[in-house]
């Protein structure tokens, strides 16, 4: 279906991968004083960490039922299932140390020190496997969602009780009622709700804008869901477009930061890595490097904009790459250590440095006084 919003490739959670927690292989167990271990202090601190870190992929529930983790293979893995028995805590503190090859889960060696990494396993441990418990629920009014019942209607849409592809024809009023809601509001993040037809695979692409331009009929059911954070309901294209200087008029905001600097002499390595920089690293940077694309644009604090003359002259392959192989704290920007081999992030950064580092400048359109 054109409604839903597709993302992503199922080989790669990207920066997502900085969110997950799946369990490895099993090493020596490094034990704290158990009083410690299951206070009430300590518990809440991991809370705090799942909440900010592991929840994309693996759910504020630990059962991995997000938008993300649909599009990880092998799927992260479900708390809820496992039991103390079956994931040992030794194997879960490698997982979280070393991250698992081969998956989307990152190593936080470089992210978390020693104290946070078993914060968040002995709560994990202690939320989901064994009390099996819901830990925060997402739609509170500390969130921002003050009684979310009164949107019930569009629940069976969001959870896959209805098809989101059943026709009007067959929906009473009180289910058209919900489906229009889902439509304008929760396929923002609900949207791999069930459908009955897939519709034609789909291919890496620029998303999160309305394709073909604006349309009258179609723009408030099927463009609000991404175009809400304008707070313009069922507004044109045309009119965001005037809230944001660098867009074109004639095309849409989001869209222009999914199109590829035209670089004619790359050499072997750089091709390479603008390859995996658009399979591994646009998802929030942006194809142009500026970070402003749908999903950068809900990252806080946003990725750098690599098109601004005082980001690209802090630009060298060694700082990229090392940025690539041990994250940046406090940001989403992941380890990705365990995901890319060294060659292939000296690729990246050899890429990243020649479209937008200081000698690469003059190739690549770029705005600075945005």
């Amino acid at each position: 279906m054109t409604t839903f919003i597709r993302f992503a490739r199922r080989s790669r959670c990207w920066a997502v991968a900085a969110l997950a927690l799946i369990a490895g292989c099993v090493q020596q167990e490094v034990i704290a004083p158990a009083t410690e271990r299951h206070s009430a202090a300590a518990h809440e601190e991991g809370r705090r960490i799942y909440n900010f870190r592991c929840y994309y992929c693996h759910g504020y529930s630990g059962d991995a039922k997000t938008l993300a983790a649909s599009f990880v293979d092998p799927k992260p893995r479900d708390f809820q299932a496992a039991t103390p028995e079956s994931l040992p805590r030794s194997a879960m503190l490698k997982a979280v140390r070393d991250g698992r090859p081969g998956t989307a889960m990152a190593a936080f060696a470089g992210t978390l020190n020693e104290r946070e990494i078993e914060r968040v396993i002995d709560f994990v441990r202690d939320e989901f496997i064994v009390g099996k418990r819901p830990n925060t629920r997402y739609h509170t009014a500390e969130n921002g969602w003050p009684d979310h019942e009164r949107y019930a209607v569009a629940f069976p849409f969001a959870t896959g009780t209805i098809a989101v592809d059943t026709s009007w024809e067959s929906l009473n009023s009180e289910q058209a009622r919900g489906k229009r809601l889902y439509l304008s509001a929760c396929v923002s993040c609900h949207d791999r709700g069930r459908v009955k037809q897939m519709g034609e695979p789909w291919a890496l692409r620029g998303v999160s804008f309305p394709l073909g331009n604006y349309d009258d009929e179609r723009y408030p059911s099927e463009c609000l869901g991404c175009h809400e954070r304008a707070a313009l309901a069922a507004v044109p294209v045309r009119v965001m477009a005037e809230h944001l200087p660098h867009a074109s008029d004639a095309g849409d905001p989001y869209e222009l930061h999914e199109r590829v600097p035209q670089i004619a002499d790359l050499t072997r390595v750089e091709k390479t890595g603008a390859k995996l920089f658009l399979d591994n690293c646009a998802h929030c940077h942006a194809a142009d490097g500026s970070g402003r694309n749908w999903r950068g644009s809900f990252l806080d604090p946003h990725p750098p904009d690599f098109t601004r003359t005082e980001v690209a002259a802090t630009l060298t392959r060694q700082r990229v790459a090392a940025a690539m192989r041990d994250g940046i704290a406090g940001t989403s920007m992941p380890a990705w250590r365990g995901v890319l081999s060294p060659a292939q992030m000296d690729a990246i950064s050899a890429y990243v440095v020649r479209a937008w580092g200081t000698a690469g400048l003059h190739r690549v359109a770029h705005n600075d006084a945005r």
